[in-house]
């Protein structure tokens, strides 16, 4: 996932919005087949691995059904108590799914010491592989489709349900391992593989909080995307100066403003075509953006400012 200062929508709003819906119901649906195919094969063979891998389906299907909910709230128009709209819902569901996330790596940690120390024996090795290759190939499909509607519409909550199911591949692949290493009477390999799923939820849970959290608190585009809104402005004729240049964004939704000093001679009329000219040309380098300028005459602060703003340069 980019930073906000990347994220475009090629497609217009209602068909991201079509697109987004569509991903979050294949995900719970995808969820629901994988954590009753699992939750049979573990009661079955006992397996700590495919017990992580039944945490991971059922964290997953809570985190899907929450992004599903996120999704229709992000997607609504703003009303009069949100006039910023409603995009910020996708990070607070992504915080969620990381917090989830968290919690099942830290039980699944503990499950796999305790049968380090505690070996229990593995049964049904092939039905555990049968079930594997089945998950292996329903997340197959489904991550395929949430990358498509990443691509169109840059959404944080599907970019976070994509994290998981991405994740399940790789460890259904452990499982797999695991059951073949029980079948060739290796010791200790099921309960390493649930340790090391662990691990792996747990860093997957940072990928999806940071970003999540970096959007909550507004952090700004990333250093290449501020520079370019410089150069775009500072180019732009009439304008003398900018400064106070701030960005933020909130799901899809992206904001800058900004004061830009112009000719304090000119008419308001005039002031405000110029105005007028630099929000239409940023507004073609970032879609999907509302733009606020703030006109200002040139001051003795001026040039300071701007150069405070602008990026170090590199000799």
């Amino acid at each position: 996932m980019g930073s906000p200062g990347h994220i475009s929508a090629p497609v217009d709003r209602d068909e991201a919005n079509r697109l987004m819906r569509w991903a979050t119901r294949a995900s719970v649906a995808v969820a629901t087949l994988l954590v009753l195919g699992k939750a049979i094969v573990w009661w079955l063979s006992s397996s700590v691995a495919m017990l992580g891998s039944l945490a991971d389906s059922a964290l997953d299907m809570a985190a899907s059904l929450v992004t599903l909910l996120a999704i229709r709230t992000a997607i609504a128009p703003p009303d009069a108590e949100h006039r910023f709209g409603h995009g910020k819902a996708e990070a607070l569901a992504g915080l969620f799914q990381a917090m989830l996330m968290g919690g099942s790596a830290l039980f699944l940690a503990l499950q796999s010491l305790e049968r380090f120390f505690d070996p229990q024996p593995v049964s049904q090795p092939t039905l555990i592989l049968q079930v594997s290759a089945a998950a292996i190939v329903l997340s197959l499909v489904l991550v395929l489709f949430q990358s498509y509607v990443i691509r169109k519409t840059g959404s944080i909550a599907v970019a976070g349900d994509h994290l998981h199911y991405k994740g399940d591949l790789l460890l259904n692949l452990g499982v797999i391992g695991a059951a073949y290493a029980v079948s060739a009477d290796i010791d200790h390999a099921d309960t390493i593989i649930g340790f090391a799923i662990a691990i792996y939820i747990m860093v997957g849970a940072y990928g999806i909080a940071r970003p999540a959290t970096d959007m909550l608190m507004d952090r700004g585009f990333d250093e290449p995307s501020r520079e370019k809104i410089f150069n775009l402005v500072l180019e732009s004729p009439g304008v003398r100066g900018l400064h106070e240049l701030k960005t933020r964004a909130a799901g899809r939704d992206r904001f800058i403003q900004m004061h830009i000093e112009v000719d304090g001679d000119l008419t308001v009329r005039a002031a405000h075509l110029i105005a007028h000219e630099v929000e239409a040309t940023i507004g073609e380098a970032f879609p999907e953006t509302e733009i606020i300028i703030h006109v200002d005459p040139p001051s003795e602060n001026s040039v300071d400012l701007t150069l405070k703003e602008l990026p170090e340069q590199k000799d």
